[in-house]
């Protein structure tokens, strides 16, 4: 059974996140501040720490490095009232599990607790390869829940762009990054996707490179890119025919969000480009 500690006694969402944890059997204990939740992973062994939602990134920082002397295994997720482009970066290369700003989501995070709870081998599974606020460039393992980790500190990178402007942009990159994970390296955890994340004075770019051999436009038949405008559901009888999952609809967001959808010459690169000034 998970073992969660959650900072934050007073805190509304933290006791909403604690009781979304016990609805889904873990064991739940709530501390004062970020001193008392020393003295009790002292005690006992925790698999999840959720800090407190009104302390900063700096803060949870120095209470990460603390925990890990104390418990190394433990992972830490941050809930954080905001959050700063080197803060993240930071964050990524301290191998917080993941780092949520508000609105919070209770249900979510507590979900993401409960698959963190249980994760083994998830402190390489996002790598830095190099990073400073404008460009950051990432190696990721091929699994669906090291994506969705992804996705959430990507977000929170750019707190810059508009909330909606900024949604939809992350959706149309979840889209080409799973289409990367699932079509390039077949969910294959020993694979790794290569990612870029940058922002120029008058765009944001998004920069996806998948392990496989790539495709050809003309071999999209089984992708809503790819359907005649005559029939704008002609792919799914090819996903059928091909036994793969409904969907099919992933480059055709992307290319709808963005000014920009570019591939390379063995379609196993992205360029995604949306301009913001």
């Amino acid at each position: 059974m998970p073992h969660v500690l959650l900072i934050g006694k007073e805190a509304e969402v933290t006791l909403a996140i604690a009781a979304r944890l016990r609805e889904r059997d873990s064991t739940t204990e709530l501390a004062a501040g970020s001193a008392e939740a020393l003295r009790m992973l002292r005690r006992r062994h925790f698999d999840v720490v959720i800090t407190h939602p009104d302390t900063a990134v700096e803060d949870d920082l120095a209470l990460d490095e603390e925990v890990r002397c104390v418990r190394p295994g433990v992972r830490t997720i941050f809930l954080s009232p905001r959050t700063t482009p080197e803060e993240i970066i930071a964050a990524l290369r301290a191998r917080v599990f993941i780092c949520f700003t508000p609105p919070f989501d209770p249900d979510q995070i507590a979900t993401i607790a409960m698959q963190a709870a249980t994760e083994r081998d998830w402190r390489r599974d996002i790598e830095v390869v190099s990073a400073q606020p404008a460009w950051v460039s990432l190696r990721v393992n091929c699994r669906l829940l090291s994506a969705e980790r992804l996705i959430t500190f990507l977000n929170e990178l750019r707190p810059d762009v508009p909330g909606e402007q900024r949604e939809a942009l992350i959706s149309a990159f979840r889209e080409i990054l799973l289409n990367a994970m699932e079509h390039g390296a077949g969910f294959d955890p020993e694979k790794v996707v290569e990612v870029a994340a940058v922002r120029t004075a008058r765009a944001l770019v998004f920069y996806v490179r998948d392990p496989g051999a790539g495709f050809q436009r003309e071999n999209l038949a089984h992708a809503a890119l790819a359907n005649p405008p005559e029939d704008p559901v002609a792919h799914l009888a090819e996903r059928e025919r091909k036994g793969l999952r409904p969907g099919g609809y992933g480059l055709l967001l992307a290319k709808n969000v963005v000014d920009e959808l570019i591939f390379s010459e063995f379609g196993n690169e992205v360029l995604m480009v949306k301009h913001t000034a």
